[in-house]
């Protein structure tokens, strides 16, 4: 039970008659009026959170479906370094090697041998300069054109991780507008509440409403010396105040 409930059953209790039901109603009114106006205020509080949570969940299911395409983007971008030769020279040989030595080169290594030896003996020109010229440039020509293609598919995971971290970042900014104005919400529906309930408890006020509920009220009188009050105009009986 709230304050001015407590303090309008006492009070109406104390003067009885039309007075105390007077000043209770009212006082109870009052804390009524405070009740609901808090209750609203914490639904609006409430929405306003559950909207909160909802753009933080909202946010994390994208951040989590990006990541993978964020993961890949750093590390293409430092091979694609590497491979310049940004990253220094040993990072470029090393770059370069795992091409050499990797199994795509191997098997296309020797497959363009083998065609080029099977062309050639068909001709009769396998101990041709020409055969052993074209040999001796294969394999440079393949590893420089590997090395070209990865190149350019290490640039399209790079772009890729660049995007999906834009996203993530867009996301993340359209998000964060978002809670701001909930939390913006939030304040103004505490803020209403707490003015509200400060109007609802407004003693001026609600006596203001007592005395329009009680026209008939009688002004104190003087008896013996003693100051009559209200309680005087209603069951004669007397209180000194």
């Amino acid at each position: 039970m709230g304050l001015l409930a407590i303090l309008g059953g006492a009070v109406g209790t104390y003067f009885g008659g039309p007075a105390g039901g007077a000043i209770g109603s009212a006082l109870a009114g009052a804390f009524e009026g405070s009740q609901a106006i808090g209750q609203a205020s914490d639904v609006q509080q409430q929405a306003a959170q559950a909207g909160i949570n909802e753009n933080r969940g909202q946010f994390e299911a994208v951040q989590k479906l990006l990541a993978p395409f964020v993961a890949v983007g750093a590390p293409a971008l430092e091979q694609q370094q590497a491979l310049l030769g940004l990253r220094g020279p040993e990072a470029e040989r090393a770059a370069i090697q795992r091409i050499s030595g990797g199994e795509r080169f191997k098997a296309l290594a020797e497959q363009g041998e083998g065609a080029l030896l099977s062309r050639a003996s068909a001709t009769g020109g396998l101990r041709g300069g020409n055969i052993q010229a074209a040999l001796g440039q294969f394999r440079p020509a393949l590893l420089s054109n590997l090395i070209e293609k990865q190149y350019g598919q290490l640039g399209e995971l790079a772009t890729l991780g660049q995007s999906s971290a834009a996203g993530v970042g867009t996301a993340g900014m359209n998000t964060g507008a978002r809670i701001a104005n909930l939390l913006g919400e939030q304040g103004a529906a505490q803020a209403g509440g707490i003015m509200g309930q400060s109007q609802a408890y407004n003693l001026p006020g609600i006596f203001g409403t007592i005395a329009g509920r009680l026209p008939a009220f009688a002004p104190p009188v003087s008896d013996n010396g003693y100051s009559v009050g209200v309680g005087s105009a209603y069951g004669g009986q007397r209180r000194g105040f």
